[in-house]
């Protein structure tokens, strides 16, 4: 693409300037002049123009959209770590079934890693129709460069019409690379997947500025649709052992398996208490507790209950918490049975992680605290007083 000032027409109204997002154009000498290393061409310039003065012309063939008529079914990537199928992968394959419905495909799982043959029953009795699976010594760990080429290779192979994975680190790493070498699009942290009745394409909705508004984001003209969505947002479907499969074994030339980096060690995080992504219970705190030491509370209740603790943004900004406690968008998403929000005053940030919650149960010294408009049960006072009898009393009852 090119971009120039038809000098006859200019006649130096700046309107262009106004126009140019990027400060890319001044008057001089009462005519427009464009500093080409600031123009992206995005043409905003051009539809500014009342005299026609500025020239965009597009190279022959140049942005032609790909031929996407081929293109079918839904697939996920079976995310695994140390051999073991990570839980995201089966709330995935049930979101794929639910939109495969409307969209009256298939629904397939990718497996990339070393002998795995034992979890492939549980994939098919949870939602896969098809298993394209990979296995090499070399894939046994998770690692960037072999995993892409893979799933490149899929996918330009097969040529899925959607493509779902997990917003885990490993996630986030892999379908970013893949989408760069596909050219497709990809929308990140989608808390919401649909199909559109009438164009039957995906949409994909996540928080946006902040979680303040919830955007839909389609992908009308590249495939595959592409979506990462974090752990929690939807349920597993329960296994159907009369569920049949396929498996479709897939191998590929060695070089494509090479690393220019080397995997020395996996080591897991050791938790005191309950793993936040798969609790069944939560104590959560936020900047209401007051101070890092009153943390404490929250861990003797966890203690009792048998639960993971969790923390807001703000505890966690403050030093009270390590990060990986942090719930919400910008953190962990959750969907425990039973979430307690310790001084947290419920900004959507927070919410976004958390709302999925079968029970909420608020302790806020704010009643007008936003909280409490999704909160099962809410408790108005000093959080300090109240946690300390909260903890008494379960411990008197489940010691009967």
């Amino acid at each position: 693409m090119s971009i120039a000032i038809i000098i006859e027409k200019c006649t130096g109204c700046s309107l262009c300037v106004k126009a140019c997002p990027f400060d890319a154009i001044r008057i001089i000498d009462k005519k427009a002049v464009i500093d080409l290393h600031k123009c992206t061409l995005c043409g905003a310039c051009v539809d500014a123009c009342k005299f026609k003065a500025i020239l965009l012309e597009k190279a022959a063939g140049q942005c032609a959209l790909p031929d996407i008529k081929d293109y079918k079914g839904i697939w996920v990537f079976i995310e695994q770590k140390n051999g073991r199928v990570q839980s995201v992968s089966y709330e995935l394959l049930g979101k794929a079934q639910e939109l495969a419905k409307k969209l009256n495909c298939q629904v397939s799982g990718v497996l990339i890693g070393n002998k795995l043959e034992d979890q492939l029953d549980e994939l098919i009795f949870c939602g896969a129709d098809n298993i394209y699976l990979v296995e090499a010594p070399e894939l046994a760990n998770f690692q960037d460069e072999p995993y892409t080429n893979i799933l490149v290779e899929l996918v330009k192979k097969h040529k899925p019409e959607i493509l779902l994975c997990g917003a885990t680190n490993i996630g986030r790493s892999l379908i970013s690379r893949v989408a760069i070498n596909i050219k497709a699009g990809l929308t990140a942290d989608c808390t919401g997947l649909d199909i559109d009745p009438d164009k039957l394409i995906l949409l994909q909705t996540r928080p946006a500025f902040g979680g303040n508004i919830m955007a839909t984001i389609i992908s009308p003209n590249y495939r595959p649709q592409m979506a990462t969505v974090r752990h929690k947002v939807f349920a597993p479907l329960p296994a159907d052992k009369k569920r049949k499969g396929k498996i479709i074994k897939e191998s590929f030339d060695s070089a494509l398996y090479v690393s220019r980096t080397k995997l020395i060690d996996i080591i897991d995080e050791i938790e005191s208490t309950v793993n936040l992504s798969e609790a069944d219970i939560i104590v959560s705190g936020g900047r209401g507790m007051g101070s890092p030491e009153n943390f404490k509370l929250l861990e003797e209740l966890a203690h009792v209950l048998g639960a993971a603790v969790g923390s807001s943004r703000a505890a966690v900004d403050a030093g009270w918490m390590p990060y990986s406690h942090q719930v919400g968008q910008t953190g962990r998403t959750v969907a425990p049975k039973i979430y307690f929000a310790c001084g947290i005053s419920g900004q959507i940030q927070h919410l976004v992680g958390m709302q999925s919650s079968k029970i909420i149960v608020a302790i806020n010294k704010d009643p007008e605290a936003p909280i409490f408009k999704v909160a099962t049960y809410g408790i108005v006072g000093d959080i300090l007083q109240i946690l300390p009898v909260i903890t008494k009393t379960f411990k008197e009852v489940l010691r009967k």
